[in-house]
């Protein structure tokens, strides 16, 4: 009883001990006086608190990009005491993403992220690893018709299963978000796993289910407070339904790959599982150790790909449908072109070059839909001058502070004798052993007042020319840019033209009896992404 009590309070001292050095660490780092580095500006934040009393939450994204407006393109936030710098504007992200890809290409593992992927798979990953599973990655998806015509057919079969899912409704009002996720998850599981599943399937259902969940979750006010003080995790509910989400998809993803590997031919490679247990097997007949293409390493990259592939194509094309309800003299002209052009026949790829006010309206859906507001967050790689900002990596070294080492050895020490030890290891690491976090804020990217004409409102006109011809805009920048720019892009872009233009040869879609098209609401449910607000729509056949 009383060595139990004499650890509780040591351990209540030595996590007092922790704030109070933070705190002090947070003061003398903010408010010390860098006479020859010029640190980016921004609001003076508060101790312990930062800048969080500053921000919604609930719309990070927007708060941020009304905070640019004031204190330019590049500048600092503390969310606690966690110091951000955020890059606003088209010129500045694309400079930092792309002239600036190294030092700005690392990704910044929070401690959600890190309870995610525990630090392998694709997404949340860093260093030699990632680099080989991003550079597996492409090649295998490749491989298997990502962006050729091979994919064009899988999307095709997969138009008219979602094409006869929307005629059994007979024109009557439907929420038609669950049956579109589901037909972009086919096509990314049949690069995954060699098949498509039926849509009533419980496996398809509970792992779409649980990442959309997942992805909502992950954005909420509640997480964002647990990036910052990891130690509350178990007392969060969204912390434990995330938790079980990911052990639940998890199982049900290795169950899968346990069944391919059975019947595993390296003759006969049926998809990206297959790959990578030949490329593993391969390397340890070779008697090659500490490769990368190891169990965890294969389970991460697929859930990572089935959620990317999944949650933001089936999103973006939820807002196109939306939209066509909401704009109908928009969609009249969509319907026009695809008469005149194709008529009743399938639509193909290459049916786009010709299809020029189609693709600007799917292109100007994708840019105020605005699917992921804030990308990934990344972290600086090196210390870095940008726009005449020095940027400082954090890390534990033999430059750091005091407080800083201080810091980093009280928390290992409790990490070893304490029950929440995993938590505190986190504390030690986010505090300690990050580089600056950076939000390349996509908002202000998609909406940069300086690129578009009207950044606000649903104009097609932005993607055409006076001709009437389709143009590219450097702005449109929804799918990230630089080295961490999303790896599906081609096959995310061919999914949208075929899936939006099958559906709208087919039918009409209309708000609900009872709604104008006024009436229909675009304010996004806000989570990592944004969705539509659940919403019902008639489509109406045109046959």
């Amino acid at each position: 009883m009383f060595e139990d009590l004499l650890e509780s309070s040591m351990s209540v001292s030595l996590l007092a001990a922790i704030v109070g050095l933070l705190v002090l660490h947070f003061i003398y780092s903010t408010f010390s006086c860098q006479e020859n580095r010029r640190e980016p500006p921004g609001p003076k934040p508060l101790p312990l608190l930062g800048n969080l009393l500053q921000v919604d939450l609930k719309r990070l994204d927007n708060a941020l990009f009304d905070m640019s407006k004031k204190y330019g393109p590049v500048f600092t936030v503390y969310f606690g005491l966690k110091k951000v710098v955020v890059l606003a504007g088209y010129r500045t992200v694309k400079q930092a993403l792309v002239n600036y890809a190294e030092e700005f290409g690392d990704r910044d593992v929070t401690p959600i992220f890190y309870d995610f992927n525990k630090g392998h798979g694709i997404l949340f990953s860093n260093g030699d690893s990632w680099k080989e599973m991003r550079r597996f990655a492409l090649t295998t998806l490749r491989d298997f018709g990502m962006g050729k015509r091979i994919s064009e057919g899988k999307i095709i079969e997969e138009c008219h299963h979602l094409t006869e899912e929307f005629e059994q409704h007979k024109g009557k009002a439907f929420n038609n978000a669950q049956v579109i996720n589901y037909a972009a998850s086919n096509i990314i599981s049949a690069l995954m796993f060699g098949k498509r599943f039926e849509y009533t399937d419980p496996d398809l259902q509970a792992i779409v289910e649980r990442d959309h969940e997942t992805i909502h979750l992950t954005g909420s006010a509640s997480i964002l407070l647990y990036n910052l003080f990891p130690w509350l995790g178990s007392c969060l509910k969204n912390w434990r339904d995330l938790m079980k989400n990911v052990e639940s998809n998890n199982a049900d993803t290795r169950r899968m790959i346990a069944d391919l590997k059975e019947t595993l031919n390296p003759e006969m490679c049926r998809c990206f599982v297959d790959a990578f247990l030949s490329r593993k097997k391969s390397l340890e007949e070779s008697g090659i150790k500490d490769s990368p293409y190891h169990d965890d390493n294969l389970l991460y990259s697929v859930t990572n790909l089935i959620a990317a592939g999944t949650d933001t194509t089936g999103n973006t094309l939820q807002w196109c449908l939306l939209f066509m309800a909401k704009y109908p003299h928009i969609q009249d002209q969509v319907q026009e072109e695809l008469n005149g052009v194709v008529g009743s026949r399938q639509v193909r790829v290459e049916d786009r070059k010709n299809l020029p006010y189609t693709d600007a309206v799917i292109h100007e859906s994708q840019r105020l839909a605005n699917v992921v507001p804030m990308a990934i967050p990344h972290k600086t790689s090196r210390d870095v001058t940008f726009q005449g900002y020095f940027i400082k990596k954090v890390i534990f070294s033999h430059q750091s502070k005091p407080t800083q080492i201080c810091i980093c050895w009280i928390c290992f020490s409790i990490s070893e004798n304490s029950e929440n030890g995993d938590f505190v290891l986190k504390a030690a690491f986010f505090f300690c052993l990050q580089g600056t976090t950076v939000f390349p804020l996509l908002t202000s990217v998609l909406y940069d007042e300086s690129e578009w004409e009207s950044p606000h409102t649903f104009n097609p006109s932005h993607f055409l020319d006076k001709e009437g011809k389709f143009i590219r805009r450097d702005a449109f920048m929804p799918f990230s840019a630089g080295r961490r720019m999303c790896l599906g892009e081609s096959l995310a872009r061919m999914e949208l033209f075929l899936f939006f233009t099958s559906l709208l040869q087919h039918f009409r879609f209309t708000p609900p009896p009872g709604l104008t098209e006024d009436e229909l609401d675009l304010t996004p449910v806000v989570g990592f992404t944004l969705t539509p607000l659940p919403h019902e729509l008639c489509a109406v056949s045109r046959q």
